[in-house]
């Protein structure tokens, strides 16, 4: 089953996170104004978001597997298969996911993220996580806010400033769910590549987009409250429950999957 949007207007003059991180993916769907951005970021960091998106891939199977058939993805991105529901309802058919986004060429390409096992559900919501209440609201009518809950925010609160309160966005979605739901979060940081934190600022100021990475220190207030899960506060390429982490490659991300008491 899926749920349906409306189209909406993309502008294409503005560079935008999500179509940058298509570029570094080496997707089709961006634009010169976006390449542009790409171009001037180090080159680590195609490396780092492959390794990022790789993360994502196991932890979400490793909740599938382990009874999560529920998810409440913000900052969704352009779709790259495999998407998140396909991982886990691979895993879990009958799983219902909710994708949320506020770039709207990621609402042109909802088609992708809607297809669905018959028994599950995906749908989209044209929003953003800088307005945690409406996308709470609307996830309500497809997800059970009475049973446990992943919320996933992959590769973007760095792009939330200090003043925009990401710790205060985050808790507020994350007070709204269940006992037993779950966080998978990453995070943008220089911590293993302090020789790049200045390019790679630079680049994105360049495009105007606010970019704010964190240390291991100022990440770690994001799960406060939270049980962490091993092998907890970990660099992108060190997150593995099935096997032992297969490389000691570095990693533009912190990562982290907590369960929610």
């Amino acid at each position: 089953m899926t749920a349906g949007t409306p189209r909406t207007h993309i502008d294409t003059s503005k560079p935008h996170p999500a179509r940058v991180y298509d570029w570094l993916l080496g997707g089709k769907d961006n634009y010169p104004v976006d390449q542009r951005v790409g171009e001037t970021l180090p080159e680590e960091a195609r490396g780092n978001a492959a390794r990022n998106r790789a993360f994502m891939h196991r932890a979400a199977a490793w909740l599938a597997k382990n009874g999560v058939d529920q998810f409440l993805d913000i900052g969704t991105g352009i779709p790259t298969e495999p998407n998140l529901h396909q991982i886990v309802q691979a895993i879990r058919p009958d799983a219902r996911i909710v994708y949320a986004d506020n770039d709207p060429i990621v609402l042109r390409h909802a088609e992708a993220l809607l297809t669905s096992t018959p028994e599950g559900v995906t749908a989209f919501l044209h929003a953003d996580v800088r307005q945690p209440a409406t996308i709470l609201e609307r996830a309500r009518e497809v997800l059970d806010f009475n049973r446990p809950i992943a919320l996933s925010l992959i590769a973007l609160l760095h792009f939330l400033p200090d003043d925009e309160d990401p710790y205060g966005l985050l808790h507020t979605l994350v007070e709204a769910l269940p006992s037993g739901s779950h966080l998978l979060l990453s995070h943008g940081t220089a911590d293993q590549h302090p020789e790049l934190k200045q390019e790679t600022e630079a680049a994105y100021k360049k495009g105007a987009i606010s970019l704010r990475m964190r240390t291991r220190s100022e990440v770690a207030p994001f799960f406060a409250g939270l049980e962490l899960l091993a092998p907890g506060l970990v660099f992108a390429t060190e997150w593995y429950q099935e096997e032992p982490a297969p490389t000691r490659e570095r990693s533009g991300f912190y990562v982290g999957v907590a369960r929610i008491p």
